[in-house]
């Protein structure tokens, strides 16, 4: 069954942002004068420069760029000859400004495998030396984009694949390069952005409890319950968030599909506001000895647990673990590795039921070079990449992929190709989800799950296998996402790929230099004497290491265990969609059932911890907002400006957020404490203590 109530109306969206004509043709794009920015996770509040900000600030630059560079010819390798290029080959276009920002998507992340080499040395004592890391973070940052040779039969032509992520880019760039002479949209991005600027400082500095506003929580902070369900490290519960970053940090609401933004939210109450708070308050595996929410790791009385009391040289030592005693978790975290268990099979039977056909008929088409919509038409006069590009990339990838874990002793080199493998089983099933709802199943939890089989009691060869089998996933659809943009844009493909692959390679030696800088001159790095310098997504990475690689899934989720239900998830996962595919059969004409979508209702709480729960509703209330109330009631509107909303609100925060860092906060200039700035910032203490206050 095709679903067709879903893509119409996104196809809507595509052609209110999208103008094919109004894309230059004589474009010589290979000489695109572009920079290569990103961002340290590192921090607490980690400074980011995203797509919005280098593509504002490299427009007048490119302008410049295009005045006062010599447009003179020359040979790439002189005398020896080459072919001839020219530092100014004409006017600074909307092709060359769009591949900038796809060198920026590419890169504004944290490079995975820096994870890996923090782990090492931080948390297990182990420095392989900077070599190590380079090759571990070049060999995960490029072995996906090979599976994009294959997925963009699937995932670019198609007209359905619509990519919601892409839409806010489009606009971006039509608004800034708008010909007409009425410059409303570039006005409005503009006064947007000026607000937005302006507000950030608030949130971000100067009012910072207008982040988490625990108003339930304020009328008996005291009370340990109602901080652990309406606190902002609690449930979050009626706490309302006025920092456009913060209620857009779990999912992008001017962006994702209102149908999809209601199948999340349906799921994170089910699972966030019903099932968690009944786990927690009915003591179920001893959870009222931990806090309600958190990714830490304890002892059966509630204590740390220190897994270097059950470690010999960095691998489990049985007898060690037997003495000390079993490893614990808070409710929440164990329900949301068995929902994530859930969400991972439902996504193979949703794509097969709902998908299965458009499949088979896509490859057909591929092959017949039928089905074209005007866009796949206009990208025929671009050669396209020759598939030995995409398989000599595999080849080179894998052959270094091999050497790296084989010469450092990450990992043995045939499970290495077991977690390619997983990789590439879930790549289509995966990225059609995304392409239809902005929203990404990760592999990061089986990963973990069938290494932990496979080599129980190493930490590091667990999270270098979820290094190659979840990025490798997530590059390859990050590539097929941008090959999708400059499928809008017009790009010749060619020219796609090699900005993929070389800004991926410079941006993974950046983060890896940066990350070594930064171990070396903060001492107190990941630990809370390090403030700012927290590493909350590492400190996740190292619960996970220590539950699925230290412990292994068999101690800690198999038949006797404590926590042996979870593996359950991936039966009921399995199964959960056939009564609503039935029912869509059954009764086509009800249209909400086939709005039901399980792989992403299941992948709600996916990133809780370390996301915080009232990171949601926020979120989603500006979904309803822009998504539902004013699409619906003043749709010109939103087909003009809602997606430059959404980018001028980011460029705003990211330049406010930028310009406070450099001035005040990298300096210890912080605003003088008052009620509003105060150490805990939503004024809620016990929201992150156990049921006992303690």
């Amino acid at each position: 069954m095709e679903e067709h109530s879903h893509t119409e109306g996104a196809r809507g969206d595509v052609e209110s942002q999208i103008t094919p004509v109004d894309l230059e043709d004589n474009s010589p794009i290979e000489e695109v004068r572009a920079i290569v920015p990103g961002k340290s996770t590192s921090n607490d509040n980690p400074v980011s420069i995203t797509y919005t900000v280098v593509s504002l600030t490299s427009l007048p630059i490119g302008r410049l760029f295009a005045r006062v560079l010599p447009a003179t010819k020359f040979r790439i390798f002189g005398s020896l000859g080459g072919p001839l290029v020219s530092l100014n080959p004409g006017p600074f276009n909307i092709k060359e400004h769009a591949l900038i920002g796809t060198a920026v998507a590419c890169c504004s992340g944290t490079a995975y495998a820096v994870d890996i080499v923090i782990l090492q040395k931080k948390y297990y004592g182990e420095d392989q030396g900077f070599m190590a890391g380079f090759m571990l973070v070049l060999t995960t940052q490029v072995s996906g984009f090979s599976l994009a040779g294959v997925l963009r039969k699937f995932l670019v032509r198609p007209p359905s694949m619509i990519w919601p992520a892409n839409l806010v880019t489009v606009a971006l760039f039509r608004t800034l390069h708008e010909k007409k002479l009425k410059m409303s949209r570039l006005r409005f991005f503009f006064y947007v952005s000026l607000g937005s600027f302006i507000w950030y400082w608030f949130p971000n500095y100067i009012f910072p409890t207008l982040t988490a506003f625990s108003i339930l929580c304020w009328i008996n902070p005291q009370n340990v319950i109602l901080s652990q369900l309406t606190g902002s490290n609690g449930l979050g519960i009626g706490t309302l968030s006025f920092d456009w970053a913060t209620s857009t940090s779990a999912l992008s609401p001017l962006v994702t599909p209102w149908w999809a933004q209601v199948n999340i939210l349906v799921g994170f109450v089910i699972v966030a506001w019903i099932i968690a708070p009944i786990a927690y308050y009915s003591n179920l595996w001893n959870s009222k000895n931990f806090p309600i929410l958190t990714a830490g790791l304890f002892r059966e009385d509630g204590t740390p647990y220190d897994k270097a009391m059950v470690m010999t040289n960095n691998v489990l030592d049985p007898i060690k673990y037997e003495a000390y005693g079993p490893l614990r978790m808070d409710s929440f975290f164990a329900l949301t590795y068995g929902i994530g268990f859930a969400g991972l099979t439902a996504t193979l039977t949703h794509v097969a039921l709902y998908h299965g056909k458009e499949i088979r008929d896509q490859w057909k088409a591929a092959i017949a070079m039928k089905d074209q919509d005007i866009h796949s038409r206009m990208m025929m006069k671009y050669k396209e990449v020759p598939q030995w590009w995409y398989a000599t990339l595999f080849l080179v990838s894998l052959a270094l992929s091999i050497f790296c874990v084989e010469k450092w002793h990450y990992l043995p080199w045939y499970y290495l190709l077991v977690s390619l493998a997983i990789a590439f089983i879930f790549a289509l099933p995966v990225g059609i989800v995304q392409a239809v709802t902005n929203q990404q199943p990760g592999l990061n939890v089986i990963t973990e799950y069938v290494i932990g089989y496979l080599m129980p009691g190493h930490p590091i060869a667990n999270v270098t296998f979820k290094a190659y089998g979840y990025i490798t996933n997530v590059q390859a659809l990050q590539f097929t996402q941008d090959l999708k943009l400059g499928h809008y844009m017009k790009i010749p493909p060619r020219i796609m790929f090699w900005v993929q692959v070389i800004s991926s390679v410079i941006a993974g030696i950046i983060n890896l230099a940066t990350t070594d800088w930064l171990l070396r001159v903060q001492p107190d790095i990941c630990t809370k004497a390090g403030y700012p310098w927290t590493c909350r997504n590492t400190n996740t990475f190292y619960s996970a290491s220590v539950i699925w690689g230290v412990i292994g899934p068999g101690r800690m989720f198999g038949l006797g265990t404590q926590y042996s239900i979870i593996q359950w998830g991936f039966v009921i996962g399995a199964f959960i969609p056939l009564p609503v595919w039935w029912l869509c059969r059954r009764y086509p004409r009800v249209k909400w059932l086939k709005k039901i979508h399980f792989p992403v209702l299941l992948a709600a709480t996916s990133n809780m911890p370390p996301a915080q729960a009232y990171f949601y509703p926020n979120g989603i209330l500006l979904g309803f907002i822009f998504m539902w109330y004013i699409r619906r009631y003043h749709n010109g509107w939103w087909k003009r400006y809602n997606y430059v909303t959404s980018a001028a609100m980011d460029t705003g925060v990211a330049l406010s957020g930028l310009l406070c860092y450099f001035m005040l906060q990298s300096w210890d200039k912080n605003f003088f404490e008052w009620w509003g700035a105060s150490e805990t910032i939503d004024h809620c203490p016990l929201a992150e203590t156990n049921f006992f206050g303690q």
